[in-house]
């Protein structure tokens, strides 16, 4: 992972370079501008600071930069509310060290009983880096493929950039790339000392150019809900409604849940996905019943 303050200069220079005058509502006169987006002096003007201090802002000094100050940039730049909260974050860490937050490594058995109830509806829950703690039957069937990957932990970002099968899975494999490259950034905001994400983020950048290129955008979002388009192996093309829900009893865990509407093509296909992996399930019980008892 990069210096911290790089990761501030980056993000910052990104976001301004982006913003054309107009856009800001500032004046333009000629047309020999040197730059596409804002210049620093435009920023800062507009943002109500010198032209001295942006700079060390911009130079990854946010340390000691007030809420107001950071929420008036935020506006300047007009900062979506992943990109403002991700500026926030860098701020945050960009003080003295703090012990990082303890984030869950498994779920506790009422959060499995909560998954295990969505009989219908596949679902599961993740951690900020995309490991899979937990999934309930359908969950498991539905992404099938993510977990016959032999990694461990389970790891959908893993699968997506270093998986062959994942151009089949992901019907809009490249959005996906890029959701998933945005999501992690936002994490590693949130959590630059987490060892096992930059371990993760280490394996991504040195095997897989697709990943180092979408990890040098510095784009940063959030997932909350949307469309998920699949083709599953066994059951074909599916297109589900998601929705992703932070554990309040969990910080740090989400739980992604999947549907579709009654009577939808996708429906019928969730269906036949179900009786699937009761058959599964069936099969994977004989399986160890004969290990134990292989004498009848």
């Amino acid at each position: 992972m990069t210096d911290a303050r790089d990761e501030v200069r980056e993000f910052l220079s990104s976001r301004r370079a982006r913003i054309t005058p107009e856009q800001a509502g500032l004046p333009v006169y000629g047309g020999n501008r040197r730059v596409s987006g804002l210049r620093r002096e435009e920023v800062a003007m507009l943002t109500g600071v010198s032209v001295d201090y942006y700079v060390r802002l911009e130079r990854g000094n946010l340390a000691g930069a007030s809420e107001s100050v950071l929420d008036s940039l935020a506006r300047t730049l007009q900062l979506d509310d992943a990109e403002r909260d991700h500026l926030f974050d860098l701020a945050r860490n960009a003080g003295p060290s703090r012990k990082p937050r303890a984030v869950p490594a498994e779920v506790r058995p009422a959060v499995r009983q909560v998954l295990d109830a969505m009989a219908d509806a596949p679902a599961w829950v993740r951690n900020g880096r995309h490991d899979i703690l937990a999934a309930n039957r359908m969950g498991r069937a539905l992404y099938a493929p993510v977990f016959d990957d032999p990694h461990r932990p389970v790891n959908t970002t893993r699968f997506t950039y270093l998986n062959p099968a994942a151009k089949e899975f992901w019907r809009d494999y490249d959005k996906i790339t890029f959701d998933a490259a945005a999501m992690l950034r936002l994490e590693a905001g949130r959590a630059p000392h987490d060892e096992a994400l930059i371990r993760l983020i280490g394996e991504l950048s040195t095997q897989s150019e697709l990943f180092r290129q979408r990890w040098a955008s510095r784009d940063v979002m959030y997932h909350r809900s949307g469309v998920k388009r699949l083709h599953h192996p066994i059951v074909g093309d599916l297109d589900l409604n998601f929705e992703s829900m932070e554990l309040p009893s969990e910080p740090g865990l989400v739980m992604n849940v999947y549907t579709a509407p009654a009577g939808s093509p996708t429906a019928e296909r969730l269906t036949l996905l179900a009786s699937w992996a009761a058959t599964q399930d069936a099969t994977d019980a004989s399986a160890v019943d004969a290990t134990i008892h292989p004498f009848g």
